[in-house]
């Protein structure tokens, strides 16, 4: 407060490189969160910000022994004028997932706190709640300019859009989310189907799910595909089973076309030669076509699965998106995940068919046969179709649902 009144006053005092005085309430400049396998990259950044005379805190020297991370955590935020997150897949994984369950200890502060997500890898999957702030390039030649610029401005001057968002839920609509791997991804031969954790919910939906047995049912039927659609997964039950059949069915072609021969005085009643003839013939084949059958067999299970698994997705999806979730699946070890609302959507339905008495029941058939796809499509951000789509869209910057499903049918895909 006192620093907004003053601010206007001085503004011609306050220099670009001399960071903004520190309240009574305040303690560092800056509080920086990474994950410890950043620790390196990090304390490079920390050195350089301190030789620029901003006070630096960070958990490996400024937590007080004795005391949770959360508590720690907590009082360290409020002791700092704006908080610096260092981005990565662990980050991601593990420390952002510990501020995200517990966010609402924090809400009051990080309301009043600017954030600056710092992207140190390219491929990182930005968390839902800082996907909409502009974030900060590690790789950037002029990365540590614009670090600086932002530190060295009082937080009244910032703009609202550098602040953690508490805002309605549209603003996220369309948004990946982090992937989710296969449990037994490490054994996971390419024609069988992936098996997925449903014993929580993961740390980045928890804000998300609300009503965990949706999810936990919306899992078991991506893992229903393993015990229902992929059965004798182990590849020597497989050959066993082949080579069993084949000279089964061979034996008994044999045997047909033996007395056959016998039967028409080509082969004399007794003889043993056209016995022995044809069971050399039959074991002669059975490796030749197991090598031609087993290629063609597992190409068509990798593709069986994977199919097997969009439908499971799809029907799992019409659990999910009524917690605003919809899963995708292009292979059998990953699910993609989007945050999107199809509520706007839905009453497009009702308005388009409103004639029709089963509208609730297209609209669902509609959710089971495209929302897997639809959903892989908002996590790569790629749509096989070009835009902007014809028809109402109801997702601000991308293709709703009911675009892409026009557009499926009009290419004449029904999965």
């Amino acid at each position: 407060m006192d620093e907004k009144r003053s601010g206007a006053g001085n503004t011609a005092a306050l220099s670009a490189d001399i960071p903004p005085p520190l309240r009574q309430d305040e303690t560092f400049h800056v509080f920086i969160s990474y994950s410890s396998t950043d620790s390196q990259w990090t304390h490079l950044l920390i050195e350089r910000l301190e030789a620029r005379g901003l006070c630096v805190c960070y958990h490996e020297r400024d937590f007080t022994p004795g005391r949770t991370v959360l508590e720690n955590m907590s009082e360290c935020i409020q002791e700092s004028q704006k908080v610096l997150l260092v981005l990565s897949s662990e980050f991601v994984r593990s420390r952002w997932c510990l501020l995200e369950a517990n966010m609402s200890l924090f809400r009051d502060c990080l309301e009043r706190k600017p954030i600056v997500p710092v992207l140190l890898e390219p491929a990182v999957c930005v968390p839902l709640h800082l996907c909409h702030l502009t974030y900060l390039e590690a790789h950037d030649t002029e990365f540590m300019a614009k670090l600086l610029k932002v530190l060295f401005t009082p937080n009244w001057q910032l703009q609202g859009s550098t602040m953690v968002p508490y805002q309605p839920p549209s603003i996220y609509n369309g948004k990946a989310l982090q992937p989710l791997t296969a449990v037994n991804v490490e054994s996971l031969y390419k024609w069988d189907a992936g098996q997925f954790s449903d014993m929580d919910v993961p740390d980045q939906l928890r804000l998300i799910v609300e009503d965990q047995e949706k999810y936990r049912e919306a899992i078991a039927i991506i893992n229903s595909v393993s015990r229902n659609k992929v059965w004798m997964r182990p590849l020597w039950m497989r050959v066993i089973a082949y080579i069993s059949g084949v000279m089964m069915f061979l034996l008994l072609v044999g045997n047909v076309l033996y007395k056959s021969a016998i039967l028409h005085n080509i082969l004399p009643l007794n003889t043993t030669k056209g016995v022995w003839a044809t069971i050399i013939i039959c074991f002669a084949s059975v490796p030749i076509g197991l090598l031609v059958h087993l290629s063609l067999w597992k190409n068509d299970d990798e593709k069986h699965v994977v199919r097997e698994m969009q439908k499971a997705a799809g029907q799992a999806n019409a659990i999910l998106s009524e917690e605003k979730l919809l899963m995708g699946c292009q292979s059998n070890s990953k699910l993609y995940l989007a945050y999107v609302s199809l509520d706007a959507c839905k009453g497009e339905f009702a308005v388009t068919f409103e004639h029709l008495a089963n509208v609730e029941e297209m609209f669902k058939v509609a959710v089971v046969r495209f929302s897997s796809g639809y959903a892989c499509c908002l996590a790569k951000k790629h749509f096989p179709f070009p835009q902007p789509c014809p028809g109402p869209g109801h997702l601000e910057g991308g293709v709703c649902f009911c675009q892409y499903v026009s557009q499926q049918l009009s290419r004449g895909e029904w999965k």
